[in-house]
């Protein structure tokens, strides 16, 4: 079913959500939108700009590690000065029912840890960037250490451990996806009678499979996303409005 109009599309969410007793909101690009930081894949979006780097060259090019750092600092005003819109706030809210014990986002922005979820809760499929890592050891590093160094030497620096590459704490291209929250997002998928999807539009695979398992194993299916996508058929409920808009009214007030 397509939500004809916006009161319509509120109505039945929140029916199905009445109905359902584990919910498992995933999240895309789209829900952090209205916080001011731009999506990947529409118009105007980041990677029209500049096409994303491989993990396998990051690992291999010195020139690809320092663009790629160029690149993190140049869009750091759009991650570093965001908090959480309405949908965040809407999902946090449910999240403190306990109707929705976690929730699984593609992004990396940190807004559903700053919205109130915490973060042992948040399964990152394509982990976070307001923090780097370590590619040998695992070190931490906070942005502001990194960027430092780099205003120093104009050169991405090594780890102070062992020596290995730093990188902002993101699943680039071509690298492995996280094995424990992957794993545990199935796991949730599979148990819930809800899953929710908000602002994705489900074409990156394996996290675009997920809606799939969830629906194979009985739960109702919501997509709340802009644009179609190509699981709308199989959606017992598609809103094709405002995310903000939409879950605005699921808030805590």
């Amino acid at each position: 079913m397509i939500a004809p109009d916006l009161d319509t599309a509120v109505s039945r969410l929140r029916e199905l959500l009445d109905e359902a007793s584990l919910v498992l909101p995933f999240t895309g690009a789209g829900i952090s939108t209205e916080c001011g930081i731009p999506d990947f894949r529409s118009p105007g979006g980041l990677w029209t700009k500049n096409k994303p780097i491989d993990f396998d060259d990051f690992m291999a090019s010195r020139e690809a590690r320092n663009e790629s750092w160029r690149r993190r600092f140049a869009i750091d005003a759009h991650f570093s000065g965001a908090e959480p819109g309405r949908g965040h706030r809407a999902l946090a809210t449910l999240y403190r029912t306990g109707k929705a014990p976690a929730l699984v986002t593609q992004n990396i922005d940190n807004l559903h840890q700053k919205s109130g979820i915490a973060a042992a809760d948040v399964i990152e499929l394509h982990g976070n960037t307001t923090y780097a890592g370590c590619l040998g050891c695992a070190a931490r590093y906070e942005i502001e250490w990194v960027r430092a160094r780099f205003a120093a030497s104009e050169e991405a620096p090594d780890c102070e451990h062992c020596g290995g590459f730093i990188k902002t704490a993101t699943i680039s291209f071509g690298q492995a996806m996280p094995t424990q929250a992957m794993q545990r997002a199935e796991e949730l998928s599979r148990a819930c009678d809800l899953f929710l999807v908000v602002g994705s539009s489900l074409v990156v695979w394996p996290a675009a499979g997920l809606p799939l398992l969830a629906k194979r194993n009985g739960a109702a299916l919501v997509i709340v996303n802009r644009d179609a996508t190509e699981f709308d058929e199989l959606a017992d409920l598609v809103v094709r409005h405002d995310i903000g808009d939409t879950l605005a009214p699921f808030a805590a007030h």
